[in-house]
């Protein structure tokens, strides 16, 4: 990466649902959320596809894709990821060939082999296909298949779909996507607002095997990492309250809404669920604007990271729009004192390369 190149910034959302809120709200501030991302520049918003869950409005991902690309003009819309083992590679590039026409190079597919759910739950999904994610590989080969130009005598096509570009994304936590993504010549997204533990050994293995593709000639990382931004550290850690107790809830099984800020954590959590959530949200930035510049300063130069992907869970939608706008800013900041003046799109961006 050519380390004066400023980075672009995106936006994940799991379309939070708030305690005493509805989905129907959720998807409401979604959509104001990325109405602002688009005048503040961010680069994509990316929704994730979750089941049973009843703080996660995403889980018919593409509809909640339409809902938002509808509502926007310029910004990338897409998901982070579809889980691709709870569908038929076939109905996935229906679906995204359906956006791809409707929203013509505004659609990304990031994709992920985990079910995003509980084990009960990913078999009522699945059905017959328990063991699809032994098969992940082969699943995305299919789906990019269905992308490329339909050829005479093809028996089945994915219509509307092929010969359209929908940039593939391959998103994972450990090593596996890691190598796979190279393997295919993908571009590659960390999950490390949840799970850092092998961001840099994911990083670096990525890198190393990457083999250039018709989609993607020179390897593009990007990783997750939860930003809080308020006018203070100590407004920025209350607001940090929300996502901390969603984790403890997640360690205990009661997995549940999006609880409002606490002024402490202490009394609410063991010592064992304490480390496990500092372990699981290790990659967090959580302070005022000079604490997240050199907090998301630090983590691009520690990564290298072609992209950075922000995301926070925030009760108050007001305080959330502040903490991204907020970090629009430290971008652009961080971006001038890159190039040395103002901040512009990167030119290796997979979205502007052939499919």
């Amino acid at each position: 990466m050519n380390k004066r190149q400023p980075v672009p910034f995106s936006v994940l959302d799991l379309a939070p649902i708030l305690r005493d809120g509805t989905a129907a709200q959720a998807m409401g501030n979604t959509l104001d959320l990325a109405r602002h991302a688009e005048r503040w520049g961010y680069h994509r918003y990316w929704l994730a596809e979750h089941h049973n869950m009843t703080g996660i409005a995403s889980a018919a991902t593409a509809i909640l894709i339409e809902h938002v690309a509808s509502g926007t003009s310029t910004i990338r819309v897409g998901s982070g990821g579809v889980m691709l083992p709870n569908h038929a590679p076939l109905v996935i590039a229906e679906q995204f060939g359906t956006l791809e026409s409707l929203h013509p190079g505004r659609i990304d597919l990031g994709l992920g082999r985990a079910p995003g759910t509980d084990p009960r739950t990913a078999q009522a999904l699945r059905r017959n296909r328990l063991n699809s994610a032994d098969t992940f590989p082969q699943d995305v080969i299919e789906l990019q298949s269905y992308f490329r130009a339909a050829i005479p005598g093809q028996a089945v096509r994915a219509v509307p779909g092929a010969g359209l570009n929908v940039p593939i994304w391959l998103l994972g936590s450990s090593l596996f996507s890691a190598q796979l993504a190279a393997l295919l010549g993908l571009p590659y997204a960390f999950a490390s607002h949840f799970a850092p533990e092998h961001l840099l050994t994911a990083l670096e293995l990525y890198r190393r095997e990457f083999t250039p593709s018709d989609s993607l000639e020179h390897p593009y990382a990007m990783a997750g990492v939860n930003v809080f931004a308020a006018e203070t550290d100590a407004e920025a850690a209350r607001l940090f309250t929300s996502l901390q107790q969603a984790f403890v809830n997640l360690q205990r099984g009661q997995p549940g809404a999006v609880n409002p800020p606490i002024d402490t954590m202490e009394g609410r959590w063991s010592v064992m669920e304490k480390a496990g959530v500092e372990r699981s949200l290790g990659e967090s930035i959580v302070g005022s604007r000079t604490t997240v510049q050199r907090g998301l300063e630090a983590f691009i130069e520690r990564t290298g990271v072609d992209e950075v992907m922000v995301t926070a869970s925030i009760y108050d939608h007001a305080a959330r729009l502040r903490s991204f706008e907020i970090v629009a800013e430290v971008r652009d900041a961080l971006a001038g004192k890159r190039s040395g003046g103002a901040p512009s799109a990167a030119h290796r961006i997979p979205a502007e390369t052939p499919h």
